[in-house]
C-alpha cells in the first residue's frame, strides 16, 4: 500500500499511535472495544470479614454502580447474536473480591495490589468510614485479535519512548507504529491482520549473542501485614495465588516465585483445595516456594535465633508439603540487612541471596547488582538486586531496558531478574503481563527475556561469576532508620519473648534429663515460635504498620507470655524437689552474681511466694540453688553526697567511677550523663520510617523537674534514687536510679508517659573516650562503625540499629550502653545515645502513645570490652533469674559450661527430630580464633556437628570425653551439635 512522503515528525507520529489505543481519547475510533450492562447486581453489606459460606446465606439487594461494597450476586444475560464469541466481564472496583464457584474460589479481582486504606496519602491512617465501591460492571466481546494488536502498539510505542530519540531501533518502531496506524482501520477487522503482521516483522528481528538475557519471574510480594491486619492478608493470598493458577492453567510456560510459609500455611487451612492445586503446580515447577523463612522477616531487630527459626521453620514446612528446600533468601522489601545473615544462610543450606531495597538508599548508590555478599565471619553468598530496582515490574520495555541500564557489573554479568507482577497488597501477574513479556523475547535492540526460575537466574550467574566483586559487613538501608524505635511495646514484647523461649527451651531441655516422665512441649512450642515469628515480619517488629496490625500483634505477645509462663512453671516444678523454699534457676552458662527483690505477691512469671527482701548470690549455669539472704559488708553500696555517683535531678554529673577502674572518671568534662533529649521529628514522607539527619539540628534538653532526686533505698545490697521531669506539657519521665552491690553496671528504670505528635526522645551520655569507632552487638556476634562523618557512606550513619549493648572504648577503658528492649543508637564523636520512643502518626496515628516502662543500663570498665564481660552483663540484663519453689534439700545442679569466656551458649533445645537427642547452639561472641571445652553433667552417648537445619554431618564426630566436648572457633562461628542421651 502506497502512501504519500510527509516529514515523519517524532513528536507527531509518536501522539498518533498513543491516542490510537487511549482509553480516553478519541475512543469513537480508536481501537477499543464496546461494552454492554450486566443483567442485574445484588449485594450485600458487611461490616466484618465473613467466609465465603456465611457470605451465601446473606440478604441480597439490587445494586447500583458506585454504591457501597461488600458481597455481591451477578446475573449474567448474554445475547443471542455473542454465540460463540469469547465473552469477558470487565470488574472495576477499588476494593478486592474473590469469585467463588460451588464453594470454590475460582479468580482473584484485584485492581493493582490495592493498599489505600486512608485519606490524603497512600500511608495515611485507615478511615474507618471509607466505602469500597464499583466503578464498572460490564460484559464485553473480548476480541483476541484486537488485544493482541493493542499490545503490538503498547509495546511498539514504549519502545520509541524508551529507547530515544538517538537510537536507530526507536526510529524503526516509530515508522512501523506510523505504518500499523495506516493500515488499521478499528471497524474493520479484516485489517487488523495486516498491521499485525507489520508488527511482527519488527519483533521477530533477532538479538546478537552478546545481549544481556533477562530472567522473568512472576512474582506477587505480598505483606503478611502493613496497612491491613494478618486476616486481611489470607484473603490477599487466595484471591492472588488463585488467580495465579488460571493463568498457569493457560500458560505452561510461565513461571511464579512466591515466599513465606506463614502464607503457604493459611492457604492450606483457609483455602485446602487451592492448596492442593498449588502442590500440583509446585511438582511442575511452575509455582516455586522461595526464601526458606516463615515469613520475609526484618533483617536487623530479630535476634540471632530467632533468624535461626526463621529458616528452620520455613524450611521444614516446605520440606513437609512439597518435598524441597529453598536454596536461595528472598527477601526484596527488609530495611537492611545483617552481616550475620551470610552464615546463618550458608547453616541452613542457603547459597543465594535476593533483594533489592537497597535502590532505596537516601544518600549514596550502592555499587553493584551481582556480587559476593561476606558476612561477619567470612561465609559468602552469591548475591543479586535486580537492576530494574523493583519486586512488582509489569511486562512493559521500561522494564527491561531500565534493567539493562542499572546494571552495575555491566561486564561481569550478564544475567538479572525481572519479577513481574502486582505486589505488596497482593494481586500478582496478569495475562496482559505475560503477554509482553512473550511478544519481545528476542528482539533486537531489547534483552533477551526468558521465562526463568531462581535456580536457572543464579546458576548462571555462578557460572560466570570469576569477575565478580565481594562486599563484606553488613547491608546497610539508608533510609528507614526510625524503624529501630517507632511502636516501642511491640519491640519490647519481642525481646522478652524472645528470652522467655529461650529460657523455656532450655529449662525443659533439663527437665526431660530430670524427670523421665516430663513431656517436652512440642507442639506448643513450636505455635508460641511462629506467633512470634510472624511478628518479626518487615512491617510489624520495625513499627511501619496501622493499627489494627500493633492490636494483633501485642496480642500475640500477651499469648506468647500467658503460655509460655504456663510451659516455664511446668518445665521449673520438674527440675526441682517440692517444698516451700526458694530457688532460682539461672538459663545463662555462666555464674551470676545479683541482688534480686522478692516480692510479697506473685511475680510476674507466677513462680512463687516469697517474703520482700533483696538477696544476693552466685547462680551457676541452668543452675536449680536453694538460695539464702546474705548481707556481706564487702557487698554493700551507699548512695551519698560525696560518693561514687553524684547527680541532680536524675542526671548523672561530674563522674561515674568504680573502684576498680581507679575511680577514672567517665563523663566528659562539664557534660552531664542521662541527659534526656527531645527533637523534632518531622521525615520527607515515610513517618513511622524515616528519621531524617536534619532533626539533630532541633536538640533540646528536657530540664523541668516535677519530682526532685529522693532517695528510695539508701544502703545494704542496694541503693537507689528516683525523679520526675516534664519533657512537655503532655508527657513526663519518671525514673529509678539503682546501684547494686558486685553489680558493674548503673540501672535506669524509666517509665515514660507519652502523648506527643512528630518528637523523638533519646537519651544522651557523653563520656571521656576517644575512638574512631563504636562496637555494636547484632545476632551472634558485634561490628564496628565509624564515630566520624568524614564520608558520606559515614554521615548516612546518624542513626543506626544494634541489640543488647553498644560500646566506645579507647585502649584499657571504655563505656558500654546496655538496654533491655531498645534497638536505635545514635555514638557521634564521644556522645553515647540511646533512642527511647517516638511519634509518627503514619499510618498509625496512635503510635507509641501511651504509657512505657524500659530499662537502660551505664558500664564503665578497665580493658576490652570483650575482657570486661560487657557482653555476659548484657545478657544478665535481659535474661532474668527466675525464682521457683522447691524443696529445702535440693541440690544446686548445673548442666552446662564452657570454658572460655568468649563462647557464649545460646540454645539448648529438643531436636526436631524427636526426645533423646538436644541441640545446644553456641558462637564465638570476641571476634577470636579459640579452642573451648564445653563441660557437661548429662549423660551424653554421642555428639554430632549439624547445620542450623539439624542435620547432621556425618564427616564431623564431635568427640566426648570426661572433660567434655572440646570445639574449634573462628571469630563469630556459629556450632550446633546434636546431643544424643
Amino acid at each position: 500500500m502506497y502512501h504519500q512522503p510527509v516529514l515523519k515528525n517524532r513528536r507527531t507520529l509518536l501522539e498518533r499511535a498513543e491516542k490510537f489505543i487511549s482509553d480516553v481519547y478519541f475512543t469513537d475510533c480508536n481501537l477499543r472495544g464496546r461494552l454492554l450492562p450486566l443483567e442485574s447486581i445484588t449485594s450485600f453489606l458487611s461490616s466484618k470479614r465473613i467466609t465465603f459460606t456465611e457470605a451465601s446465606k446473606q440478604n441480597f439487594a439490587p445494586y447500583k454502580v458506585d454504591g457501597g461494597l461488600a458481597g455481591f450476586k451477578v446475573t449474567l444475560k448474554i445475547p443471542e447474536s455473542w454465540r460463540g464469541k469469547e465473552v469477558h466481564l470487565v470488574w472495576e472496583s477499588d476494593g478486592e473480591a474473590m469469585v467463588w464457584r460451588d464453594g470454590q474460589p475460582v479468580q482473584g479481582l484485584t485492581k493493582e495490589g490495592e493498599k489505600t486504606t486512608g485519606q490524603g496519602s497512600m500511608i495515611a491512617a485507615p478511615d474507618p468510614k471509607r466505602k469500597f465501591s464499583v466503578q464498572r460492571a460490564e460484559l464485553v466481546i473480548f476480541d483476541r485479535d484486537v488485544r493482541q494488536l493493542m499490545t503490538d502498539f503498547e509495546m511498539l510505542v514504549d519502545i520509541v519512548k524508551e529507547l530515544g530519540e538517538g537510537e536507530q531501533r526507536g526510529y524503526q518502531a516509530l515508522f512501523t507504529v506510523n505504518e500499523m496506524v495506516n493500515l488499521c482501520d478499528p471497524f474493520d477487522p479484516s485489517s487488523f491482520s495486516k498491521a499485525h503482521s507489520l508488527a511482527q516483522k519488527f519483533f521477530s528481528q533477532r538479538n546478537g549473542e552478546s545481549q544481556h538475557t533477562v530472567h522473568a519471574m512472576g512474582h506477587c510480594h505480598i505483606d503478611s501485614a502493613w496497612l491491613w491486619p494478618y486476616e486481611e492478608t489470607i484473603r490477599k493470598c487466595g484471591r492472588s495465588w488463585v488467580t495465579v493458577v488460571r493463568l498457569m492453567e493457560k500458560n505452561p510456560e510461565f513461571v511464579f516465585t512466591c515466599s513465606q510459609a506463614q502464607q503457604f500455611q493459611w492457604v492450606k487451612s483457609w483455602y485446602p483445595e487451592l492448596f492442593s492445586q498449588i502442590q500440583h503446580y509446585v511438582k511442575k515447577g511452575q509455582f516455586i516456594p522461595v526464601g526458606g523463612t516463615w515469613v520475609e522477616m526484618d533483617g536487623n531487630l530479630p535476634s540471632g535465633e530467632s533468624m535461626v527459626r526463621q529458616f528452620l521453620e520455613g524450611q521444614r514446612f516446605f520440606n513437609q508439603e512439597f518435598g524441597m528446600h529453598c536454596k536461595e533468601f528472598w527477601l526484596p522489601d527488609t530495611f537492611g540487612y545483617s552481616a550475620q545473615l551470610p552464615q546463618i544462610m550458608q547453616g541452613c543450606g542457603i547459597s543465594n541471596f535476593l533483594t533489592q531495597k537497597l535502590s532505596w538508599n537516601l544518600v549514596n548508590t550502592f555499587p553493584h547488582n551481582t556480587f559476593f555478599w561476606e558476612g561477619l565471619d567470612g561465609s559468602k553468598v552469591l548475591t543479586h538486586f535486580p537492576p530494574g530496582n523493583s519486586y512488582e515490574m509489569k511486562g512493559k520495555i521500561e522494564d527491561l531496558v531500565k534493567t539493562v541500564k542499572n546494571n552495575k557489573d555491566k561486564g561481569r554479568a550478564n544475567h538479572s531478574a525481572a519479577l513481574f507482577g502486582f505486589g505488596d497488597g497482593g494481586g500478582g501477574p496478569t495475562q496482559l503481563m505475560l503477554d509482553r513479556l512473550h511478544l519481545v523475547q528476542d528482539t533486537d535492540g531489547l534483552p533477551r527475556v526468558r521465562m526463568s526460575s531462581p535456580d536457572e537466574l543464579f546458576s548462571q550467574l555462578q557460572a560466570d561469576s570469576a569477575l565478580l566483586c565481594t562486599w563484606s559487613g553488613e547491608l546497610f538501608l539508608e533510609l528507614h532508620n526510625g524503624t529501630y524505635t517507632t511502636q516501642a511495646q511491640i519491640k519490647q514484647g519481642n525481646r522478652q519473648c524472645e528470652t522467655l523461649l529461650h529460657d523455656i527451651e532450655i529449662a525443659s531441655s533439663l527437665a526431660l534429663c530430670r524427670d523421665r516422665t516430663f513431656l517436652y512441649p512440642v507442639e506448643k512450642l513450636q505455635e508460641l515460635w511462629r506467633l512470634l515469628l510472624l511478628n518479626q515480619f518487615h512491617d510489624v517488629i520495625p513499627g511501619s504498620c496501622t493499627e489494627m496490625v500493633v492490636e494483633d500483634a501485642l496480642k500475640y505477645y500477651e499469648d506468647i507470655r500467658r503460655d509460655g509462663d504456663a510451659l516455664l512453671r511446668e518445665a521449673c516444678a520438674a527440675l526441682g524437689s517440692k517444698g516451700n523454699s526458694t530457688g532460682v534457676f539461672n538459663s545463662l552458662p555462666w555464674e551470676r552474681h545479683e541482688v534480686i527483690q522478692i516480692r510479697d505477691d506473685t511475680d510476674k512469671s507466677g513462680l512463687g511466694m516469697f517474703n520482700t527482701n533483696y538477696i544476693c548470690f552466685p547462680a551457676s549455669a541452668c543452675l536449680l540453688q536453694a538460695c539464702h539472704v546474705i548481707f556481706l559488708t564487702e557487698l554493700c553500696v551507699t548512695l551519698q553526697a560525696d560518693g561514687t555517683v553524684l547527680m541532680q535531678n536524675g542526671i548523672l554529673q561530674t563522674y561515674l567511677s568504680h573502684h576498680s577502674l581507679g575511680f577514672r572518671e567517665t563523663l566528659s568534662d562539664g557534660c552531664c550523663g542521662n541527659q534526656f533529649v527531645m527533637f523534632d521529628d518531622v521525615p520527607l514522607y515515610w513517618d513511622a520510617w524515616d528519621v531524617m539527619d536534619y532533626h539533630l539540628q532541633t536538640r533540646k534538653p528536657v530540664l523541668e523537674v516535677v519530682q526532685p532526686v529522693r532517695v528510695v533505698s539508701s544502703g545494704g545490697l542496694r541503693g537507689s534514687v528516683s525523679f520526675t521531669l516534664r519533657i512537655s506539657d503532655k508527657s513526663t519521665v519518671t525514673q529509678e536510679i539503682v546501684v547494686d552491690a558486685t553489680c558493674p553496671y548503673i540501672k535506669f528504670n524509666t517509665e515514660v508517659q507519652w502523648a506527643e505528635s512528630h518528637k523523638f526522645l533519646k537519651v544522651e551520655f557523653p563520656v571521656r573516650v576517644r575512638s574512631p569507632n563504636a562496637t555494636y552487638e547484632i545476632q551472634f556476634g558485634h561490628l564496628q562503625r565509624p564515630t566520624h562523618r568524614n564520608t558520606s557512606w559515614d554521615w548516612a550513619r546518624f542513626e543506626v540499629w544494634g541489640h543488647k549493648w553498644a560500646d566506645l572504648s579507647e585502649h584499657n577503658f571504655g563505656v558500654a550502653l546496655l538496654n533491655d528492649c531498645k534497638y536505635g543508637y545514635s555514638i557521634h564523636q564521644n556522645t553515647m545515645t540511646l533512642s527511647l520512643l517516638r511519634a509518627p502518626k503514619a499510618p498509625d496515628a496512635t503510635a507509641d502513645m501511651g504509657t512505657h516502662h524500659f530499662s537502660y543500663a551505664i558500664m564503665p570498665h578497665t580493658g576490652s570490652f570483650q575482657d570486661a564481660s560487657v557482653i555476659q552483663s548484657a545478657y544478665n540484663l535481659n535474661f532474668p533469674l527466675r525464682l521457683i519453689q522447691c524443696g529445702p534439700d535440693t541440690v544446686p545442679w548445673s548442666a552446662f559450661s564452657v570454658s572460655t569466656e568468649s563462647v557464649i551458649l545460646e540454645t539448648i533445645k529438643q531436636a526436631e527430630g524427636g526426645k533423646g537427642t538436644l541441640v545446644v547452639r553456641l558462637y564465638e561472641s570476641h571476634g577470636s580464633s579459640v579452642t573451648a571445652t564445653l563441660h557437661t553433667t548429662l549423660p551424653v552417648r554421642e555428639a554430632w556437628h549439624c547445620d542450623l537445619l539439624e542435620r547432621p554431618d556425618p564427616t564431623q564426630p564431635a568427640c566426648v570425653t570426661s572433660e567434655g566436648i572440646t570445639l574449634n572457633f573462628s571469630p563469630f562461628q556459629i556450632v550446633s551439635l546434636l546431643l544424643m542421651l
